[in-house]
C-alpha cells in the first residue's frame, strides 16, 4: 500500500482476467494500477457472522477475523468509511447510532424493489467452476442448516463512524449520501452472498460501482467431495478467478493494511 502524502490518495495493483480468445472462454491473468480518494472509498464487511451452521465454515472464520479486524482499522484510519453487512442480524444492532445511520440515509424510491437476492446472471456469467449445490460444507457427515448467526464475530470492531445494515437500498443511500464510488468487499462466502446479496458484488456492479473485492480476505463454501473435486482453498480460488472474469478486479490486504496478504493455516 502506498499512500500519496500530497494527494492522499490510494494506489493499489487490481487483478482481474482478461479474455485470451472471444470464441474459447479462455482468460488470463492481468493487473492495472488505479488511484482512488478514501473520502470517496467505502469497505464492506459481509456476513462475517460470530457463527455459522457448519462447523468448518464457523471455524474459518474464526481465524480469518482478526485479520479483518485489522485491514478495517487500517481502512478507517485512512478516511474509508466503513460498512457492516452482517446479514439476518440487524435485531441485535437496533436502535445503535450505526444502524440508525443507515436508517436514515436519504432514501432513493427506485430502488425499494432492490432487496433481493442477485442470481447467477446468464448473460454475463457461466455458471461457477465449483458444485456448491450440496450446501458446501466440508464435513463428514455434513451438519445440519440452521440459522446459526446473531450478530458480526465480535473480533471485528464497530466503530462510531461506521454503519450497519443488510438492506441493498440501505447500503446504496449510504454510498450516494457520501459520494462514494468505489467499493471494496471482504467477508464471506465468495460464491454464495459475496456474489449474491443485495449490497454485494453483482448488484453494485449493475448499480454502476467500481467494486473490487479482497480476495485474501474471503472463503468459499464448498466441499471437496464435490464437482470439480479438488481442495477447499483452490475451489475458493477458481471463484475468485470467476470474479475476476466476470465481475470485477481483486486486491489484497496487505495493499490497504501493510504486512503480507492473509492465509489460512491450512
Amino acid at each position: 500500500m502506498q499512500l500519496e502524502s500530497d494527494e492522499k490518495r490510494l494506489r493499489l495493483s487490481l487483478r482481474y482476467r482478461e479474455a485470451t480468445d472471444a470464441h474459447s472462454g479462455a482468460f488470463r491473468e492481468a493487473y492495472k494500477t488505479e488511484a482512488w480518494d478514501p473520502q470517496q472509498t467505502a469497505l464492506l464487511i459481509c456476513d462475517m457472522w460470530d457463527r455459522h451452521w457448519c462447523a468448518s465454515a464457523t471455524r474459518r472464520v474464526e481465524e480469518l477475523a482478526p485479520a479483518v479486524d485489522r485491514t478495517v482499522r487500517e481502512a478507517r484510519r485512512q478516511g474509508i468509511f466503513i460498512l457492516h453487512a452482517p446479514s439476518a442480524t440487524m435485531p441485535f444492532y437496533e436502535g445503535t447510532p450505526q444502524r440508525r445511520r443507515a436508517q436514515m440515509a436519504p432514501a432513493h424510491p427506485s430502488l425499494l424493489d432492490l432487496d433481493r437476492w442477485e442470481d447467477l446472471d446468464t448473460a454475463r456469467e457461466p455458471p461457477l467452476p465449483i458444485d456448491d449445490s450440496d450446501g458446501g460444507c466440508p464435513d463428514e457427515p455434513s451438519c445440519a442448516q440452521y440459522t446459526a448467526w446473531t450478530r458480526q464475530h465480535p473480533a471485528i470492531e464497530i466503530a462510531e463512524e461506521d454503519a450497519i445494515s443488510d438492506s441493498g437500498p440501505e447500503v446504496y443511500n449510504l454510498l450516494q449520501q457520501r459520494g462514494i464510488q468505489t467499493v471494496m468487499i471482504l467477508g464471506v462466502h465468495t460464491n454464495m452472498c459475496v456474489l449474491g446479496r443485495p449490497f454485494s458484488i453483482r448488484r453494485l456492479v449493475r448499480l454502476g460501482k467500481n467494486v473490487v473485492l479482497v480476495r485474501d480476505l474471503t472463503d468459499s463454501m464448498y466441499n471437496p467431495r464435490m464437482r470439480p473435486y479438488v481442495s477447499h482453498f483452490r475451489g475458493t480460488e477458481l471463484v475468485i478467478e470467476h470474479i475476476e472474469a466476470h465481475w470485477c478486479p481483486t486486491i489484497t490486504s496487505d495493499q490497504i493494511a501493510g504486512g503480507q496478504p492473509f492465509r489460512f493455516k491450512d
